[in-house]
Parts: C-alpha cells; sequence; structure tokens
C-alpha cells in the first residue's frame, strides 16, 4: 500500500505535468506520443533494453523480438525530419537492471526539441519548464526556481573541482592518467582516455554539481559527443549539455547532429563498445539514419522527470515518488 508521503507525490506529479503540458503548449510546442515498443533499441554502450516477442496471432507480420524503448528520441526526430516543429513529450520509457536510489527500471522522460536553434536554446526551454514544473509539484519556490541556471563547461567544471587543465592535457591519455591519480583517482592500468575521464569526473566533479543552483555542464570532449555536433568555433568539444542538481544528474541535451555518415560511424564505434563489453550489438537503425540526414539545425533534451519530482518534493529516493517502486517485486 502506497504511504503518505507516495499519494502527496502522486498528486505533485499531476500537478507538475500538468504544468508542464500548458508551458509547453503556451510556446507553440505540440505534445506527440511515440511508440514504447520498437523493431530496434539504441545503441548507447551502457544502457540495456528489455525485449519482449511479437508474437502473430492474425496472420499480420512474423514472430520477431521487439524492444521497448529506452528513449523516444529516435521516433522524435523522424517527426522533425517530417516537419514537425518545435515537439516534447512525457513519455514512460525502459532500462533493464537500473534499480538504485536514483534509479527505476521504468521512469517518466521529459523530452523536448526545437529545429532551428541550438544547446544554448533548450537549455534556456529547460530552464523556464522545470522552474515552472517544479514550483507546481511543490506548491513552493523550490531549487528549480533559482534562474538563471549555472552554466559551466566541462573543462572548467574539472579545472575547479581538481585543478586538472584538460585543455593542457589534450588527448594525451597517459598524462591524463597521471594527473588523475595524482588527484588521488583510482585508475585501471588498461583504461582509456574516456574511461580515466569518467572516473576523474565521478569521483572528483560530479558531486561538486548544481550545489547552490541547477548546473548545466556543457561542451564535453569530442570523443563523448555521443548523437551531438561537435562545436564549430572548436571542434575538441561537442555541443552536449547535462544538468545536475545537488551532484545528481537530470538531464541530457545535445545541439543535435545532422551528419547521417558521421552518424553511422559513431553507431559503428557503439556496437564496437557493447561487443567488448560482451552486450548485444543490435543492427543500426536505417530508418533513423534516413531522418538524421533529413534533420533540420535542431536541439533537443531528455530530463528524468521523477528526479526532478524528488528533488522538488524534498524526497531522498525514486521510490518515495512512486507508487509502484520497483523493490516492491524484484
Amino acid at each position: 500500500m502506497p504511504s503518505r508521503a507516495q499519494w502527496d507525490a502522486a498528486r505533485a506529479r499531476g500537478r507538475c505535468q500538468a504544468a508542464l503540458r500548458s508551458h509547453f503548449a503556451a510556446r507553440g510546442f505540440l505534445e506527440v506520443e511515440t511508440p514504447a515498443l520498437v523493431p530496434l533499441p539504441g545503441l548507447e554502450p551502457h544502457i540495456d533494453p528489455f525485449e519482449t516477442p511479437f508474437v502473430p496471432q492474425t496472420g499480420v507480420g512474423t514472430a520477431r523480438p521487439l524492444y521497448l524503448h529506452t528513449s523516444p528520441e529516435y521516433a522524435m526526430k523522424r517527426l522533425l525530419a517530417d516537419g514537425s516543429g518545435p515537439i516534447f513529450q512525457l513519455a514512460r520509457v525502459y532500462r533493464n537492471g537500473e534499480v538504485s536510489a536514483h534509479h527505476n527500471p521504468e521512469f517518466t522522460m521529459l523530452e523536448l526539441y526545437r529545429p532551428h536553434a541550438d544547446y544554448r536554446a533548450i537549455m534556456e526551454d529547460t530552464e523556464r519548464a522545470l522552474a515552472a514544473g517544479a514550483a507546481a509539484a511543490a506548491q513552493a519556490d523550490t531549487v528549480f526556481s533559482r534562474t538563471p541556471y549555472e552554466r559551466i563547461t566541462v573543462q572548467d567544471a574539472v579545472l575547479r573541482a581538481t585543478g586538472i587543465d584538460l585543455r593542457a592535457i589534450g588527448e594525451d591519455e597517459a598524462g591524463l592518467a597521471a594527473a588523475a591519480s595524482e588527484a588521488g583517482v583510482l585508475v585501471g592500468a588498461h583504461d582509456g582516455y574516456d574511461d580515466v575521464f569518467f572516473h576523474l569526473f565521478l569521483q572528483k566533479v560530479e558531486g561538486t554539481l548544481g550545489r547552490e543552483r541547477p548546473t548545466f555542464l556543457c561542451e564535453y570532449p569530442a570523443s563523448m559527443a555521443s548523437l551531438a555536433r561537435l562545436k564549430p568555433a572548436d571542434p575538441t568539444v561537442a555541443e552536449r549539455v547535462e544538468l545536475y542538481v545537488g551532484g545528481v544528474e537530470l538531464a541530457n541535451g545535445f545541439s543535435e547532429l545532422t551528419d547521417a555518415t558521421e552518424q553511422r560511424r559513431r553507431f559503428e564505434a557503439e556496437q564496437a563498445q557493447r561487443r567488448a563489453a560482451n552486450r548485444p550489438a543490435y543492427p543500426i537503425d536505417e530508418r533513423f539514419l534516413d531522418a538524421v540526414e533529413r534533420l533540420p539545425p535542431c536541439t533537443g533534451i531528455a530530463v528524468g522527470l521523477d528526479r526532478v519530482l524528488m528533488l522538488a518534493v524534498g524526497a531522498a529516493t525514486l521510490a518515495e515518488v512512486l507508487l509502484f517502486p520497483a523493490q516492491e517485486f524484484l
């Protein structure tokens, strides 16, 4: 049976989502729905999907596996490529194996896209939306009301927290490993540049972010671009942004990559990473690549709405803001 706090959180969730819908509608965003069941999952190296068999019973289709989407990103970008204009979605998404104080295998994601804009615009969109949604949830000002949110580059955040100058180190793996070890970071003997960076970031930097007000961390090293384009004025970094509050990551966004050839190269690299980690390397979604080729210049972001709600109402864990947390049945 849900606790009183969980019932209160459910009411806060309703107020938050209503405020978000009103906020986006007033700004010309179209709310869309995309399928939760998809023929191909994403290729992110550290995310595993839920697989479910499709068994035809009406003579239509063939037996095959389908997957619960880990994000509505691919489908929403197909809509953008077809001329949707600004869009948003409050989607239920699914990630296998993710259970902790800040993880649930099924959760609510706010995802939004704006054409003919870049990552600076999506930070502004997100800041305004979360200020409105969190205030409605808590029926009071919250940490999300402390606008403008801080904006800091990855390089400056690392320098501020550790004294390590990533620009001076460049792509020198040994140099970064030595600097990280000197800062007290545990580094594996065979770790590459990205591995060392993430050890350094998780152990020394992440917990410092968003302590006084929400923090947008932006301009990741180019090797960590994911689905972001590289910054034209400085191609050593990507126009990628994450949002943090109290050391908790809430969102991940980009100036979107619109080069299908480069996107295919990145997908192939992610397939190789998955194989190296003994994870399934799913086929590339060719329909998505076709959409990438047709995308206008655009920007988007995905926000973990359960975590926003958790922080807005002062809960310590996701389980406190879910009526049926996964811990009940695992």
